[in-house]
């Protein structure tokens, strides 16, 4: 494997993700993301590839509405983990998001919630979209999840705080928001890269893919602490909802949300 790999491969052997859309953060990015899937996503039974998707929090969801999943991902970790909660409807197995080991035209969607954040080189990412095309079968809905080029300055640094304990992530910024590399932070930190919106649409032109939708996911980023708060407050979590929902198509607000979900198809 290559450094950025390796770097990777151990911040997840942590196994810290398994539980990561379970905080009151992740909770918000999970259920907005449901929600998004859900409006072009077809009705069950239909075949879902999950592709990186990690220890399999979106795919057990899928398989409990109905439908057959295809889950792959390049750590071994997540798969054992996924393994482990016997979902039948789930095939999981070990894959590289960039050489699929799917049929051509064998899904009616897929899923790419997370390959894309740890891709450094375009090519590697456009590669991943085209084996995204590949598997899916004529006008499939495919959602491609990327991280906002600005999510290290406004969630980590400006509501997180990141500073106070880790220095040294002020000086990282500038050349990170210039390349869109995310270097860890910490050793074994989370590392990755990071899209501007417009970088995020033409990749996916470049793919032979069709946008049909671009949105942000959460919306204005709110601190660990707040969203704890607000979380246990039906009305105040529905505030929080609302307003990602609110602005999620507004083009100058899309590089706010900490995630962007592109929803794109190609046809024959």
């Amino acid at each position: 494997m290559s450094d950025p790999d390796a770097e990777m491969k151990a911040h997840y052997d942590q196994g810290k993700e398994q539980d990561r859309l379970g905080a009151p953060k992740g909770t918000l990015e999970f259920i907005r993301t449901q929600e998004i899937v859900l409006r072009r996503l077809p009705a069950p039974p239909a075949v879902v590839a999950d592709i990186g998707g990690g220890p399999g929090r979106y795919a057990v969801w899928l398989a409990e509405l109905g439908y057959e999943v295809e889950h792959r991902d390049v750590m071994d970790l997540h798969v054992e983990q996924l393994q482990a909660s016997g979902h039948q409807l789930v095939r999981t197995a070990v894959g590289d998001a960039r050489s699929l080991d799917l049929s051509d035209s064998s899904v009616d969607a897929v899923l790419l919630l997370g390959p894309l954040y740890h891709l450094r080189e375009r090519a590697e990412r456009v590669q991943t979209l085209r084996e995204a095309r590949r598997v899916t079968r004529s006008g499939a809905p495919i959602f491609v999840a990327a991280i906002s080029r600005w999510a290290a300055r406004l969630d980590g640094v400006l509501q997180e705080r990141m500073y106070e304990h880790f220095p040294a992530v002020l000086s990282l910024l500038p050349e990170s928001e210039r390349t869109g590399n995310l270097p860890p932070v910490v050793p074994d930190g989370f590392l990755g890269f990071t899209h501007r919106p417009q970088d995020l649409v033409d990749e996916i032109a470049d793919a032979g893919l069709h946008l049909d939708d671009l949105v942000g996911v959460e919306g204005l980023p709110l601190s660990s602490d707040e969203m704890a708060r607000r979380v246990g407050d039906p009305t105040a979590w529905e505030v929080v909802v609302d307003a990602a929902r609110a602005i999620e198509r507004v083009p100058e607000l899309l590089g706010l949300s900490p995630h962007m979900v592109a929803t794109a198809s190609a046809f024959d």
